[in-house]
């Protein structure tokens, strides 16, 4: 039986909601179990949130409440072993669960909420940062395609997890229980990750992360700098100028990779972080205007409320409550 053949068998099995799936989708859900059971050794029943591991680049995630986060993710990978994911990016929504993947190329403003959890079933996930420099290396030795024709993709793909990469994780995990291996296994497999992402239907994403030059790259270089400067004033030619494209062109790359403009973007970046500096500091929402960047407070207002669903004092409130 040839390889093609197996991909596309049926297993006679049912998930959850009684349809049939795939024999390799039920081997990933099946190794998911595996995973989250791991991962739940390692993180606190009492508490929700980011757990940083002896691996530099991996942390784990718990959430026992349904409860909408707002954050600036990085370049990484992001399996969900346990529980499902709900992630707005602009107007895109974004639902998937377990033995599914997210890959994030850039530095994207999103909203997320973990759904249909529990404190006795929670939802329990890992995220890895992804390296650039180790990403072009994997690129150069494998498949470097320099006459590939480049697109600009999305800085953000939900993908089907596959046995063989949830088998990475599982196996980079349980290197926490024998810390002396670490230092020498854990970039190996590491490596491995990066290898099977690159081999993915999400390949083309995953490589302009480390692509010298790529649309998404010089993209990403900007989005550093507005994140860095946001509560400046934005000027789109100065940026188009950088990536050494034309101000429409650089417009529309720049949509296309985050499904923003670049003044949705620092918007986006404006409003997160005056609602942290408020639920941080205490300060009212003339002050934290003002230090994002906005001149007007009415304004700051009607954009807050139509980000959060209400003004700021109210929206703060709130927040406190829960």
């Amino acid at each position: 039986m040839t390889s093609k053949t197996l991909t596309h068998k049926v297993a006679i099995a049912a998930s959850t909601n009684g349809e049939i799936l795939p024999m390799q989708r039920q081997l990933a859900i099946a190794k998911c179990a595996e995973l989250a059971a791991l991962i739940e050794q390692h993180t606190n029943s009492e508490r929700n949130g980011y757990y940083p591991t002896a691996i530099n680049s991996l942390v784990f995630v718990r959430c026992n409440t349904s409860r909408t986060i707002e954050d600036v993710s990085e370049p990484l990978l992001g399996i969900v072993a346990q529980g499902q994911k709900k992630l707005s990016l602009a107007q895109e929504i974004f639902q998937y669960g377990v033995a599914q993947y997210l890959v994030t190329s850039v530095d994207l403003p999103m909203s997320v909420c973990m759904i249909e959890v529990t404190p006795d079933h929670p939802y329990l996930g890992l995220k890895l940062n992804l390296d650039p420099a180790q990403l072009c290396e994997i690129i150069v030795q494998t498949n470097p395609d320099i006459d590939r024709k480049e697109n600009s993709v999305r800085g953000l793909c939900v993908s089907e997890a596959s046995p063989s990469l949830i088998d990475c994780a599982i196996r980079l995990t349980k290197l926490l229980d024998t810390p002396q291996d670490i230092p020498f296994l854990a970039p190996m497999i590491i490596r491995e990750i990066y290898y099977r992402l690159l081999t993915d239907e999400q390949e083309e994403a995953v490589r302009q992360v480390a692509t010298s030059g790529s649309n998404m790259q010089r993209i990403a270089e900007l989005i550093k700098h507005i994140k860095a400067e946001f509560a400046q004033p934005l000027r789109v030619e100065e940026l188009a100028e950088q990536a050494n494209m034309s101000t429409a062109s650089f417009h529309r790359h720049f949509k296309a990779v985050t499904s923003m403009s670049p003044l949705q973007y620092q918007k986006h970046l404006r409003l997160m972080n005056a609602r942290q500096m408020m639920l941080a500091e205490a300060i009212d929402a003339t002050q934290a205007a003002y230090r994002v960047g906005y001149e007007s407070t009415s304004q700051f207002s009607r954009e807050y409320s139509r980000m959060f669903g209400a003004p700021p004092i109210r929206d703060i409130e709130r927040f406190r409550s829960v």
